[in-house]
């Protein structure tokens, strides 16, 4: 069996951090693998995980399954953490995944079941993720415009024109915040016009909400996907808590499915749940278990909001010290849109010679499309960075 199997393509950003760990020379900058670090170059474990792990080691009596849905304190904290009080419970489905991913996929497993014939809409560009697992579900797949090259900006003419021709039934995939990989932002009324178009059209907005409190806050980080629960009857949510809750190997993720009303939600309780039967069976639960516990407890919940703070409010330095180093290189405002960029990452505007030439001459790792992880700068890493920026790029 296994001699007729054709390798799949290796993956880019995989094999990206294969090159980097066999790159010898000691001035290489990673830029590429999409998680946060530290100045000093460490993903740490947050205080508030570990005192959160202690507790749950100190009190837990069981490793038993937990329901096929995951547990509803981890669904009830999640949905206070992304919705608020936006939405009734009485129409919110949850399931927890196996981190944002699982949730991606259960949705569009959702959609696939329910809804073979619509079509899901992925913005231009996109998560690589969003599109792999839409072809291998053999979904019905169209772009719809997102990002202006030119500008670094928001192409919102672009994306309202695209979208003008959506059908009912169709899903929107939009990235509730810090969008990856162009860190261009929507908008309150971008998001507001999004929702007339949506109510107008029938379509359905499938939300991906991974970084919440990256960019400008937590509930700052969450106002498109609460307009749209209010605007609209159908909403779908998947949630990751890599990110935030710096969770990254445990897989803790959550899909929400918000219904027209309590009977609807009944039906997509029982789909989901259904969905998770038939792939991993029961969620994981020590990640979720984690989260839960943390945001019941108002002394974890202060902590946890703490270091979320520090993170986000160092990215924001990054960005400012960058953009600056970039302006004194290139005596012009060429890179000014990456300070208002928010998230982990931003494109840089490289073409994939230029990304090589980054890597080869200055030992500067970003992805193909020419996505930089801006939390894997430094202080000390930014003047060399702005340097090659400015000699590659103009």
């Amino acid at each position: 069996m296994f001699d007729t199997l054709t390798p799949p393509e290796a993956d880019k950003i995989l094999k990206l951090m294969a090159m980097f760990a066999a790159d010898e020379r000691p001035e290489k900058v990673d830029l590429g693998v999409g998680v946060y670090r530290t100045p000093d170059g460490r993903t740490p474990v947050m205080k508030a995980v570990k005192q959160a792990e202690e507790r749950i080691w100190q009190s837990q009596e069981s490793k038993s399954y937990v329901g096929l849905a995951g547990d509803p304190g981890f669904h009830h904290a999640m949905g206070d953490l992304i919705l608020g009080d936006t939405a009734d419970p009485t129409r919110v489905a949850a399931i927890a995944t196996p981190g944002g991913t699982g949730a991606v996929r259960q949705i569009m497993e959702l959609m696939r079941n329910t809804s073979p014939d619509a079509t899901l809409w992925i913005s231009d560009p996109s998560w690589p993720n969003h599109m792999a697992i839409a072809q291998y579900l053999r979904l019905n797949v169209r772009r719809y415009r997102y990002y202006d090259v030119e500008t670094g900006g928001l192409d919102r003419d672009g994306m309202m024109a695209d979208l003008a021709s959506i059908q009912r039934g169709d899903l929107v995939l939009f990235h509730g915040c810090c969008h990856n990989p162009s860190g261009a932002e929507l908008t309150a009324q971008d998001w507001r016009d999004l929702g007339a178009l949506l109510d107008r059209t029938g379509a359905i907005p499938f939300i991906d909400i991974a970084y919440q409190g990256f960019g400008e806050g937590l509930d700052e980080d969450a106002e498109g996907t609460r307009i749209l629960a209010q605007m609209l009857p159908e909403v779908l949510i998947a949630a990751s808590c890599s990110k935030n809750f710096g969770l990254y190997r445990d897989r803790a993720g959550v899909a929400f499915a918000l219904a027209s009303g309590e009977e609807a939600k009944g039906k997509a309780q029982a789909a989901l749940a259904s969905l998770n039967r038939q792939n991993y069976s029961f969620p994981p639960d020590h990640g979720a278990r984690v989260v839960d516990t943390i945001l019941h407890d108002p002394e974890l919940a202060a902590t946890w909001w703490t270091e979320l703070t520090a993170m986000r409010e160092g990215m924001l330095a990054t960005r400012a010290a960058l953009t600056q180093a970039l302006q004194a290189e290139t005596g012009s405002d060429r890179f000014g849109f990456l300070a208002s960029h928010r998230g982990m990452f931003s494109l840089i505007g490289a073409t994939p010679d230029q990304v090589e030439t980054l890597r080869n001459d200055h030992a500067i790792y970003v992805v193909g499309d020419g996505r930089m992880n801006v939390a894997g700068l430094t202080p000390a890493s930014i003047p060399k960075v702005a340097k090659a920026l400015a000699q590659v790029l103009t």
